[in-house]
């Protein structure tokens, strides 16, 4: 999906949790309309001090606008261009909700680079490298995690809450499933016995584990992840070996 139609749609996702003009008494941020504050908005129209900006103006936002703010000062800020399907998600309505520097670091923290607010090389390669479904869980159990630890927390706590677990849902539902390509290559892999082999030792190695032995090799892998996982791997084979036919 070309980078434009995925800042569409991860901008519609976030807009619909920015909702429309408000302006909330325990809000920071004061008058706010599609997440845009009136601060945000009389910088880029230039307006100094910001409070030159009547709140009118921020009333009367409009889409357009509020899509080139959002381009400019979160998208490509925090590069979320260059990530794959549902990591773009998480990071850009992260970086929405409280900041792209503080999203970026959260996103460099959970991949185990450097966290210093920005995205080059070395955070594009670790991101390119890793499971995005389980980046986009630990992105959003960290920002769950700063969130919580908030005084305005007991204010708006159950819309962050439920912001953040729609996110989520919605950033797992766009990460990529494999080609027909990438599937006949699993399936070339999975051919013959040695996959059950493969399955028979985690399902024994998960048993070892409730029964208190301890397997280093298999350290982070629980009981309960090794018996799942090598039954996947049991009927994942079975269904693509039914699509092969």
């Amino acid at each position: 999906m070309a980078n434009d139609e995925r800042f569409e749609r991860c901008l519609t996702a976030v807009l619909r949790h920015e909702g429309g003009y408000v302006d909330h008494p325990s809000d920071p941020g004061g008058a706010t309309n599609m997440g845009i504050t009136r601060k945000t908005l009389a910088r880029r129209r230039k307006v100094t001090p910001w409070t030159g900006l009547p709140k009118a103006a921020v009333e009367a936002l409009t889409r357009d606008e509020a899509a080139l703010i959002y381009r400019a000062s979160y998208w490509n800020t925090t590069k979320a261009g260059a990530m794959p399907a549902g990591v773009d998600l998480a990071l850009f309505d992260f970086a929405v909700n409280s900041g792209p520097d503080r999203a970026v670091r959260m996103l460099q923290a959970a991949l185990g680079v450097a966290a210093d607010g920005e995205v080059g090389p070395v955070t594009l390669a670790a991101v390119q490298a890793a499971d995005a479904r389980r980046l986009i869980n630990a992105l959003c159990d960290r920002r769950l995690s700063f969130l919580q630890r908030l005084t305005s927390f007991a204010v708006f706590g159950r819309g962050w809450t439920r912001r953040v677990a729609e996110i989520r849902a919605a950033a797992l539902a766009d990460v990529k499933l494999p080609s027909m390509v990438q599937r006949r290559t699993i399936m070339t892999m999975l051919t013959g016995y040695r996959t059950y082999i493969v399955a028979a030792f985690m399902i024994v190695a998960g048993l070892a584990q409730v029964l208190g032995v301890e397997l280093p090799a298999l350290d982070g892998g629980s009981a309960g992840s090794l018996i799942l996982e090598a039954l996947a791997i049991i009927f994942l084979r079975k269904g693509l070996k039914g699509d092969a036919a």
